[in-house]
């Protein structure tokens, strides 16, 4: 059923099937039946994603890694859209999607050596249908528009799904990737995670209405759904695609979350939200919500959470070691990649670049 949620002063409507109490809710529109064994497999990916997350953070404040965006609060939104997913479909992310690359299989290592600044990316987005991360604000909603057109022009039954934050909808290159979906009836889902925050400005600064309402704007459709609802959002998600696929064109799904933790380790929220904010979103914790279920149910033991604790232990400990061994590039890496075939321009900074590490040993460092 449509449930209403968020604070108490703009309680907005928006899809849940599963309550911060872990109580299971009925949709008409969006009837989901998921085994134990799925519902676990998640509960399992909203844990180690965080713990990836947790120790990606200490990393970073320990100079091991750069910077770090945390997904803190958001897991729900990309564990569910991301195992909706069908395996030829293909995902365009921020820089924020650690769980969706988890859901394509991307190793946390290549995610972590792009924030240490050893390589551009580390992943074949064609391989794992996950394209590279993308810093600049909103430009991914272009990329995935075009590319869902080209796919579409293929003939393809592929469909495209693209991450972006609430910040990003003030941008100019996604209200154009949003013409151009709807124009070209392309399949597209546009999946914004509205964590409340585009850094330090409030969602107030972004929009007079909610932002699933904009897409009717546009001429398709837009739906609200609790992002801290693993279930909700998988089922959302999941239906969105497949419309997509069907030749229905884009869907705006607004995940309505809250991002718990900092917009990037260089940021201190405490400076520009209140504390009593934080405290009743902890309450919504949407790992807390699927753990509450499956006790309730009777669907989980205490040796599952235990394992599953030892595990995240595990991969954490895996993560730590890793980072720290990562082997640093040969300096002249940095202009690899860069262009699909040499040219002259391209060459002449590599060689002076290579004459300038060779002044410092005469052995040709870096090479």
């Amino acid at each position: 059923m449509t449930m209403e949620s968020g604070t108490a002063a703009a309680p907005p409507e928006l899809i849940q099937l599963l309550t911060p109490e872990g109580e299971r809710l009925d949709h008409p529109d969006y009837p989901l039946e998921l085994s134990t064994d799925d519902i676990k497999g998640m509960y399992r990916d909203l844990v180690l994603v965080r713990r990836i997350d947790t120790e990606a953070i200490a990393l970073q404040r320990q100079g091991e890694l750069g910077i770090w965006a945390s997904l803190l609060g958001q897991e729900a939104a990309q564990i569910g859209s991301g195992r909706a997913l069908g395996p030829s479909d293909m995902a365009f992310p921020t820089y924020r999607e650690h769980g969706v690359a988890w859901c394509r299989g991307i190793d946390p290592m290549q995610l972590l050596e792009l924030y240490r600044g050893v390589s551009h990316g580390g992943w074949n987005p064609e391989e794992h249908k996950f394209h590279l991360y993308t810093i600049v604000i909103g430009s991914q909603t272009l990329h995935a528009t075009g590319y869902a057109m080209g796919i579409q022009r293929d003939g393809s039954d592929e469909a495209v799904i693209v991450y972006f934050g609430d910040g990003a909808t003030s941008q100019g290159d996604v209200n154009e990737a949003f013409v151009w979906a709807s124009v070209f009836n392309t399949p597209v889902v546009f999946f914004c995670q509205n964590n409340q925050w585009a850094i330090s400005e409030p969602l107030e600064r972004q929009s007079r209405i909610p932002l699933y309402k904009r897409a009717l704007g546009f001429g398709f459709p837009g739906i609200r759904v609790d992002g801290n609802d693993v279930l909700a959002c998988y089922a959302v998600t999941k239906k969105a695609m497949q419309a997509a696929r069907e030749g229905q064109g884009p869907t705006l799904i607004e995940a309505y979350t809250y991002r718990m933790g900092a917009h990037t380790t260089t940021d201190d929220p405490t400076r520009y939200r209140l504390a009593s904010d934080l405290e009743a979103w902890k309450l919504k914790d949407p790992i807390e919500r699927v753990r509450a279920y499956l006790i309730r149910n009777g669907q989980a033991d205490p040796d599952f959470f235990a394992d599953l604790e030892a595990e995240a232990d595990k991969v954490g400990a895996t993560i730590r070691e890793a980072c720290r061994t990562m082997p640093d590039p040969p300096p002249l890496a940095i202009f690899e990649n860069v262009y699909t075939e040499d040219n002259p321009i391209l060459r002449a900074e590599r060689d002076q670049f290579a004459a300038y590490l060779e002044s410092f040993t005469g052995e040709g460092a870096g090479r």
